[in-house]
């Protein structure tokens, strides 16, 4: 591996292993509980990030080296919420994690400079490459906190008993 100065490139590597521990004491039926109408399962979650590695991201990136200046829409998961209803949540992890591999390994193989390639966004206007992976890994961020809420609402506050009440959860 080389040394490339993209950047984020560590923190969207280690998004699968950090969601694999968050989930280490998740069964396929608290994978799929939602804690409210209209609010997104564990299982949901997985199945968005299967998704939108493929679909959104790598198909960006993809477009940003292979042509001069793209054009993106915005990714919109709204669209795409009878695609994640009834997935398998361990199968979307295999496919999202083999996914994200990939695209590690593509990403940190890109020639020095890389990150500067520049797209234009609907919504964002002009952005770069480099722009790109920090919002991948804001991306991120964002589902890993939401799963821990999620993790923490299922299977850990019941357990606390009244030391759990202070608690503000927002799953």
């Amino acid at each position: 591996m080389r040394d490339n100065g993209l950047p984020c490139l560590d923190m969207i590597e280690a998004t699968p292993a950090i969601l694999r521990g968050l989930m280490c004491e998740v069964s396929g039926e608290d994978a799929r509980w939602k804690p409210a109408p209209g609010r997104f399962s564990i299982a949901q979650v997985l199945a968005h990030l299967s998704h939108t590695e493929g679909h959104c991201y790598r198909t960006r990136l993809d477009r940003f080296i292979a042509g001069d200046r793209p054009e993106f829409d915005s990714d919109d998961a709204q669209m795409h919420l009878d695609l994640y209803r009834d997935a398998d949540p361990e199968d979307s992890f295999d496919h999202f994690e083999e996914q994200r591999e990939t695209n590690v390994e593509y990403l940190r193989n890109l020639a020095p400079g890389a990150g500067d390639r520049v797209a234009s966004h609907r919504e964002a206007g002009e952005i770069t490459l480099a722009q790109m992976l920090h919002e991948w890994a804001l991306h991120d961020l964002g589902h890993i906190r939401q799963i821990a809420e999620l993790v923490r609402a299922r299977k850990y506050l019941a357990g606390a008993g009244s030391l759990g009440t202070p608690y503000q959860l927002k799953p």
